[in-house]
C-alpha cells in the first residue's frame, strides 16, 4: 500500500465530500450536519494548506486549515481538519496527512495550529497529541448537536520554526 500526499484541487471534491460525509455520520467528527458546496468549503479554507491522501488514485483522506480570525494579529493561527475514510483508518493515513499539513503550514508562515475535537473521538485526540499538539482545555457545552450539548477539547501546536523570535 503506497499512500501519496498531494495538494487538494477542485476535481478531488467529490471524493473529499464523501469522506467528509462519512465523518459527519459518525456524530463525533464535527458539529456540521451536512457537507457544504465546494464554493462554500473553498471560501472557508486556506488555499495553500489543503492536502489529500490517495491510494491507487483514490482519495482516502484529507486535511485542511481554516482561519480562526480575520484580525491581522491572528494571521499565523489556523484550525486543523483531518478526515480519513472509515475503511482506511488505522493505516497511518491521518498521521501522514497531519505531518504533511504541519510542514506545509510552517512553510506558509503559520505559527500556531489549533484543533477542536469531541472528547469521544479518542483516535483523533491521540493523533494530534502524537504530532505535538497539547491540550489547552475543554470547552464545556460549547455547542448543541441534535439537541444535546457537546464539549470540545481544545488542542494547539506551536511551531518551533515560525513565530519563535
Amino acid at each position: 500500500m503506497t499512500v501519496t500526499i498531494q495538494s487538494m484541487r477542485k476535481e478531488h471534491w467529490d471524493q473529499v465530500m464523501k469522506i467528509y460525509l462519512d465523518g459527519i455520520s459518525t456524530g463525533n467528527a464535527t458539529f456540521q450536519t451536512e457537507v457544504p458546496t465546494w464554493e462554500d468549503w473553498d471560501t472557508g479554507h486556506i488555499a495553500n494548506c489543503r492536502l489529500i491522501a490517495t491510494i491507487d488514485n483514490q482519495v482516502v483522506g484529507w486535511t485542511a486549515l481554516s482561519p480562526v480570525s480575520g484580525r491581522c494579529v491572528y494571521a499565523g493561527v489556523a484550525e486543523v481538519s483531518v478526515y480519513v475514510n472509515s475503511n482506511d483508518k488505522g493505516k497511518g493515513i491521518g498521521n501522514s496527512l497531519l505531518q504533511a499539513l504541519i510542514k506545509a503550514s510552517e512553510e506558509d508562515g503559520y505559527w500556531t495550529l489549533q484543533a477542536g475535537i469531541f472528547p469521544e473521538n479518542k483516535a483523533s485526540l491521540a493523533l494530534h497529541k502524537k504530532n505535538g499538539f497539547r491540550e489547552v482545555g475543554i470547552r464545556k457545552r460549547i455547542g448543541k448537536m441534535n439537541g444535546t450539548w457537546r464539549d470540545v477539547v481544545l488542542l494547539e501546536r506551536r511551531s518551533d520554526i515560525q513565530g519563535v523570535s
